[in-house]
C-alpha cells in the first residue's frame, strides 16, 4: 500500500490537506490507496468535493501512469505510517505528505520524542551572533544534544559548525531539495552534515525553490525541537516565525541578548521582553538542559543508537541501510554489545537484544 500513497502524494495540485482527506476517506471506505486510485471522477468529488480543475489535474495524473504505473519510491523517501516517519508531525495544521531525508536515520527517533535543540536567527549575523552560536553547537553536542537548525547563511551555518566540530548530531532542515546546494558555497557544510546528521526537506529533486518553502520549514523546526533558541534576529525574520511556532506549542524559548543599537538584534531582543528567556552563556545552558538523549552512561552515543535501532530484530544489511554506518565500523560495534551480554547474533546475521 506505501507504493500507492507514493503515487497519489506525487499527484499534482494535492497538498497536505487534500492527502490528508484523502487518507480519511481510504479509512472510512475500508479501502486501501490502490482501490482508490481507480475510483471514478463522479465517485471522487462526490466523496472529496475536489473543484473540478483539481479533478481534470487528478484525471491527466492517472491517464499518464497508465494501466500499470510505476510503484518505485526513491530510497530517500519517507511517508506517513512508515516505522521511522515522526508522528508528531502530523499534529501540525499543515504535516508534510513526505519527507526526502539523508544521513543517519536513527536520529528520526529523536526527532519524534522532541530530543533535539533548534537554533536560529539571522543571515546577517553581528561577528558576536556568530561566535555565541558556534559556542551553542559546541556545548550541545558536548552535552549529548542534536542540534536543529536550517543551514542558512548566518546563525544555521555558524551553530551546525560548532556542533561538527565537537563530533557531535547536526539536523539540517532545508527549503529546498536535497540536491539543491543553498547557499552554494554551503555544499562542503552540507555534505559533512548529511554524513554526521541528518538532512531533511519536503521538497524532491528538481522542484522549483519558492520563497515560502524557507518560511514553510520553520513549522517542523519548532515541531521537532525540546527548546528553542533565538541567537540573533532583526524584527521581521523567519526566526520569528520559528518562536511563534514554538511559544504556540508551549516549546520554551530562548534569546541571546543583542546589542541595543544593532538592526538585526531588534527582534531577538524584543522576545526578552515577551515569553523567552535570557541566554547569557552556552554552557549554563546546556547544564539547565541537563544531559541529551546521545550521551550514554556506560558506552558511547553510536552503540546507544545501535541498539534503539535493533528494536526486535534487524539483519545486519538493515542496520546498515538504517543508520547509514559503514559495515565494518557496525561490525565491531556489535561485537561489542555482543561482548557485553546486550546482543544476540542469531543464523543469518539476524541481531536481537538479549532478554534478562
Amino acid at each position: 500500500m506505501r507504493a500507492w500513497w507514493w503515487l497519489w502524494v506525487c499527484c499534482p495540485g494535492l497538498g497536505s490537506a487534500r492527502l490528508s482527506a484523502l487518507r480519511s476517506l481510504a479509512e472510512k471506505s475500508s479501502v486501501g490507496p490502490d482501490e482508490l486510485w481507480g475510483w471514478s471522477r463522479d465517485q471522487l468529488r462526490d466523496a472529496l468535493a475536489w473543484p473540478e480543475s483539481l479533478l481534470d489535474s487528478v484525471e491527466r495524473y492517472r491517464a499518464k501512469q497508465g494501466q500499470r504505473p510505476d510503484l518505485t519510491v526513491p530510497a530517500d523517501v519517507l511517508l506517513p505510517g512508515d516505522p521511522l516517519w515522526p508522528d508528531c508531525l502530523n499534529l501540525l495544521d499543515r504535516p508534510p505528505p513526505l519527507l526526502h531525508c539523508r544521513g543517519r536515520r536513527s536520529l528520526l527517533n529523536r526527532l519524534q520524542l522532541r530530543e533535539a535543540i533548534a537554533v536560529v536567527g539571522t543571515r546577517s549575523a553581528s561577528n558576536h551572533g556568530l561566535a555565541v552560536a558556534e559556542d551553542l553547537g559546541r556545548a550541545l553536542a558536548r552535552a549529548g544534544w542534536p542540534v536543529i537548525s536550517g543551514l542558512a547563511e548566518g546563525i544555521d551555518a555558524a551553530v551546525h559548525q560548532g556542533c561538527l566540530a565537537e563530533k557531535g548530531s547536526p539536523i539540517g532542515i532545508l527549503g529546498t531539495p536535497l540536491d539543491r546546494i543553498y547557499p552554494a558555497h554551503h555544499r562542503s557544510l552540507q555534505e559533512r552534515v548529511g554524513v554526521s546528521g541528518l538532512l531533511l526537506s519536503e521538497h524532491g529533486p528538481g522542484s522549483a525553490v519558492r520563497r515560502g518553502h524557507f518560511a514553510a520549514r520553520n513549522r517542523l523546526v519548532a515541531q521537532f525541537a525540546r527548546a528553542l533558541v533565538v541567537v540573533e534576529c532583526p524584527e521581521r525574520s523567519g526566526a520569528l516565525i520559528s518562536a511563534r511556532f514554538a511559544m504556540e506549542r508551549s516549546c520554551p524559548v530562548w534569546a541571546v541578548p543583542g546589542d541595543a543599537r544593532r538592526w538585526s538584534c531588534q527582534g531577538s531582543n524584543a522576545l526578552l521582553q515577551d515569553q523567552a528567556a535570557p541566554l547569557l552563556q552556552p554552557v549554563d545552558f546546556a547544564r539547565q538542559l541537563g544531559p541529551g538523549p546521545l550521551t550514554s552512561g556506560d558506552g558511547t552515543s553510536r552503540q546507544r543508537e545501535l541498539l534503539e535501532a535493533v528494536g526486535e530484530g534487524s539483519s545486519f544489511d538493515d542496520l546498515v541501510k538504517r543508520l547509514q554506518c559503514p559495515p565494518g565500523e557496525l561490525a565491531v560495534q556489535l561485537f561489542e554489545l555482543e561482548c557485553r551480554g546486550e546482543l544476540l547474533c542469531e543464523s543469518g546475521l539476524n541481531w536481537k537484544k538479549r532478554r534478562p
